[in-house]
């Protein structure tokens, strides 16, 4: 591969750019699967420089980075188009939030059932399978399809 091109990974991801002996090389990008992209300039197959973009237009800074930051919960769609009023905030960056199917867990790329332990993609397709890390990560972290009653219990 030589030249200006594009290559397809299995995994869905797409390089469209310049190629030399068979590897990345001079300007390209990476689009994902999930809507981010990574632009780069590439020598012998190896970034040089680039950045990358997530899927919603917020743009990765290495330094001065202000999102996420344990200060800041707002997700990136609030901090473009403002705040929700009180008792319609958002749950997720995604307004409104997808769908979880039931007894299962949106875990950012995908659906995880507890109960087959799989993590399906959004549409439904094998991902993988989760193991006890990554299952313990989810379970105590990720959005449920179910609502659970939280606060004071006045038996305890």
């Amino acid at each position: 591969m030589e030249g200006e091109g594009e290559y397809k990974f299995p995994t869905e991801t797409r390089y469209v750019g310049d190629m030399k002996d068979g590897m990345f090389h001079g300007k390209g990008v990476l689009y994902f699967p999930n809507g981010s992209k990574y632009e780069g300039t590439w020598e012998k197959g190896i970034s040089k420089q680039g950045k990358y973009t997530f899927s919603d237009g917020l743009e990765y800074q290495e330094k001065d980075w202000e999102f996420c930051d344990g200060y800041d919960r707002q997700f990136y769609t609030e901090r473009c188009n403002g705040l929700k009023p009180a008792g319609e905030s958002q749950l997720t960056d995604l307004d409104p939030p997808r769908v979880i199917p039931d007894g299962c867990y949106d875990c950012g790329d995908g659906f995880y059932d507890p109960n087959t332990r799989v993590i399906t993609d959004y549409e439904h397709h094998f991902l993988r399978n989760a193991d006890d890390y990554e299952r313990e990560w989810i379970v105590s972290t990720c959005r449920k399809s179910w609502d659970e009653v939280v606060g004071h219990s006045p038996d305890n």
